[in-house]
């Protein structure tokens, strides 16, 4: 495989890198840190880094090692971090190395991410940083990407996420010149019919796939990646940076973990449903049943109805924006569609 140009990436330390600096992996190892430090801090300009309505979220890649370059085999290990998360991203990573160095990097204390204290994870996280054997990709699924895509009109569930992120990943790596020839993913949702998934996608590659629960404890490699997938989402979630004009937060940032069952995360979302017409700021996801009960109670939000586009030119229909549910409980799609758009461009601003 041709490894690709490298890409024109600014010294370390710059912050200023937009979304199109993503797009090849970084020349250096302090060029990496550099990248990383802005993926998920949002540097200057984290409109550009945090923020799409439309579009995917950032996939980082690391410098590649020269060790896994000339057709040497490599292993490539698969997790994720923030998967049942109401709010902010879900992250997915990749971790890899020359199958020749296997032990020298097994031996460097790698574990199972939710294992480990914040303060252990970030020491490992700063040691994969540091260990220029070791490649590692980053992609980030924000709060709006996965709503809109799960309340299309098709929904395009977590679960299929999951999976191309996984196969985005490997092929972003294997277009550098990397010959990756066993990856472990720790599974999401059935092992076997994922297997069969990748299977169908790398077909005739010579890649040994195995897809397991628990993978994250059981090889050092899918350790590695479950805590760049970590870090990237702590890191995350306390920069952000909100884009809606005039959203102040009641409470800060002060949501925890971000999951639904944590006390502060829910204390969160019932104090910053600000908005009766559009709810929460693009940092919920959107489709999670916790937010969609709270946006059907009619003492937080109001029940909008706008008239048909064709009644109406341009104008977004009611079914298209909150959906229907199979029970006739209404479902508000936040993001995605050529209607929601013009329904978006008509409103004064977001909050009011």
């Amino acid at each position: 495989m041709a490894s690709v140009a490298p890409p024109p990436v600014p010294p370390a330390g710059a912050t200023t890198l937009s979304l199109s600096d993503f797009s090849n992996p970084a020349r250096t190892r302090p060029d990496a840190k550099a990248m990383f430090e802005v993926l998920t801090t949002g540097g200057s300009d984290p409109n550009s880094i945090f923020h799409s309505v439309t579009g995917d979220g950032v996939t980082f890649m690391s410098d590649v090692p020269v060790s896994t370059l000339g057709g040497v085999d490599v292993v490539l290990g698969i997790d994720e971090a923030g998967r049942g998360s109401v709010l902010g991203p879900m992250t997915y990573s990749a971790a890899y190395w020359a199958v020749s160095k296997a032990e020298e990097m097994e031996a460097k204390g790698f574990d199972d991410s939710k294992a480990l204290t914040p303060e252990t994870r970030r020491k490992l996280f700063d040691k994969i940083e540091a260990t220029e054997d070791c490649g590692y990709v980053v992609r980030v699924l924000q709060a709006s990407e996965i709503s809109r895509n799960m309340l299309r009109k098709t929904p395009y569930n977590l679960n299929e996420m999951s999976h191309d992120s996984a196969i985005e990943m490997i092929r972003a790596v294997q277009k550098t010149g990397v010959n990756v020839t066993k990856c472990i993913i720790d599974t999401v949702g059935i092992p076997e019919a994922y297997l069969r998934k990748l299977d169908r996608a790398f077909h005739g590659q010579g890649i040994e796939f195995i897809v397991e629960k628990k993978a994250d404890a059981n090889y050092k490699v899918v350790s590695a990646a479950s805590i760049c997938a970590k870090v990237a989402r702590d890191t995350i979630t306390p920069n952000w940076v909100f884009p809606e004009e005039g959203f102040v937060p009641v409470n800060g940032k002060e949501w925890n973990s971000g999951y639904p069952s944590d006390p502060k995360c829910k204390e969160w979302m019932e104090k910053n449903l600000q908005d009766k017409v559009f709810g929460y700021p693009d940092v919920i996801r959107f489709s999670w049943r916790p937010v969609r009960d709270l946006l059907d109670n009619p003492e937080m939000a109001y029940k909008v109805t706008w008239e048909d586009e064709e009644e109406d030119e341009g104008q977004a229909s009611i079914t298209d924006f909150l959906g229907s549910s199979s029970n006739g409980k209404r479902k508000r799609q936040r993001l995605g569609g050529s209607k929601v758009q013009k329904g978006f461009e008509r409103a004064e601003g977001f909050f009011f």
